[in-house]
């Protein structure tokens, strides 16, 4: 991979990076203590990296009852990330400093069944023009994140099999944007990176937590440890096509009844036109008549004005993605469960009805101390997390060289 920076930083410095990093700020004295270093060796360090340009002290903190210290964040002089989620029906592309502050951002909707070709010229371009936007040249771009709405073989960076988008299948996104980017690109499930965006915001104090993307699919993102869990093959999470009905339609999978081909987006607007054509809503019916479609956020909106068909698919649908949550919670026993995705918008009912359906379904100990909400970070949280990946990689891979270097390996911080 092309030189930053920091390629010449010891495992020691890049550790500090990489906390500094995941702590979205610190003093000197946190990092002594989340190091475990003394505060002489800390401060020496810190010193050695600030007169090297790699960081950059940025204000003072709230008295603890002393001198305020000061914060520490890794240097804007360090160049960019770009970071690129891609969903089904739409995308979001950011430039980003490496403290995840965003510089630009555009999104835009998309139909990912038109291809790479297509697709990724669209990125490529959306790259260039914000750059510019910024006034800054491709050249000081140091990685770049991408999710993708399909599971991905995280070393090669290439789709395997993806049910959403058969045409992607082993092609090389990296090969195509490094025509354009001399930076490192690193791609990985979109849902992944919605939980190292929720990572990042959390500062990795949550070890064990799952992020559920409902949208035109169902995904999961799995943190374990701290760290993104993405299985052998990088398929882990990938809870769409666990059955919740062996009766149930034909998922696209091939499978009957699994919880995507009943309770996705595509399943909740195919539930509302069943139910407009039958006349148990005069609200739908009139929208499905004016516009021939129906979509999960008409849906939604009918649910806001207290449609009885509308709450009706939507606790429905949330109820059989609890039935299939249920089964994950009482196996991984996670803290907290991130909701993220176009449901969102479906408000407290959906939400309402996951919670019942996992409670209901649930080992008592499982559920004890655990918490579902939508995701904070919402709509953001896929492409800061992408711009994450691309920070994080480019430090822990400057580790792995360090330390094999120095003949050890370091693993401060690693997302694998």
């Amino acid at each position: 991979m092309p030189s930053t920076r920091w390629s010449h930083c010891g495992t020691e410095d890049l550790s500090v990076l990489q906390t500094i990093f995941w702590s979205a700020g610190a003093s000197r004295n946190a990092l002594a203590q989340r190091l475990a270093y003394s505060k002489s060796k800390a401060n020496a360090m810190v010193a050695a990296l600030l007169d090297e340009g790699l960081l950059d002290e940025v204000g003072l903190q709230e008295s603890s009852g002393g001198r305020r210290a000061e914060t520490l964040r890794l240097s804007e002089t360090l160049g960019v990330v770009i970071g690129a989620d891609l969903g089904a029906t739409s995308m979001q592309v950011a430039i980003m400093r490496p403290d995840m502050t965003v510089l630009a951002r555009h999104r835009e909707p998309i139909d990912v069944r038109q291809g790479p070709g297509v697709i990724l010229a669209r990125v490529r371009g959306l790259m260039r023009e914000l750059l510019a936007r910024c006034g800054l040249a491709a050249h000081q771009v140091i990685a770049i994140g991408m999710g993708v709405p399909g599971p991905v073989d995280f070393e090669s960076g290439q789709l395997v099999n993806p049910p959403l988008m058969p045409d992607w299948d082993g092609f090389s996104i990296r090969d195509y944007l490094r025509e354009a980017f001399a930076a490192p690109v690193f791609v990985d499930n979109d849902v992944n990176l919605m939980a190292l965006g929720e990572m990042y915001r959390l500062q990795r104090n949550l070890p064990n937590f799952l992020v559920i993307k409902v949208g035109t699919g169902i995904g999961c993102g799995i943190v374990c440890h701290g760290q993104v869990y993405r299985g052998a093959n990088g398929s882990a999470g990938d809870v769409g096509h666990i059955c919740v009905d062996q009766h149930g339609p034909r998922c696209h999978c091939g499978n009957q009844g699994c919880v995507e081909a009943m309770a996705a987006a595509p399943a909740m607007a195919r539930m509302a036109i069943e139910a407009a054509q039958r006349g148990e809503s005069a609200l739908l019916a009139e929208r499905l008549q004016s516009t021939g479609t129906l979509t999960i956020e008409d849906v939604a909106q009918a649910s806001r004005t207290g449609d009885v068909a509308a709450n009706a698919i939507i606790q429905r649908a949330g109820s059989l993605v609890g039935q299939m949550l249920a089964s994950i919670v009482n196996f991984f026993n996670p803290s907290h469960v991130f909701i993220a995705g176009r449901v969102t918008d479906m408000g407290p009912l959906f939400l309402a009805s996951v919670r019942q359906s996992v409670y209901h379904r649930s080992l008592a100990l499982s559920t004890r101390h655990l918490e579902i909400q939508y995701a904070p970070l919402a709509d953001d949280a896929g492409v800061v997390g992408a711009g994450v990946l691309a920070m994080q990689e480019s430090l822990s891979r400057a580790g792995s060289v360090a330390g094999a270097g120095a003949g050890a390996v370091v693993g401060t911080g690693a997302v694998r």
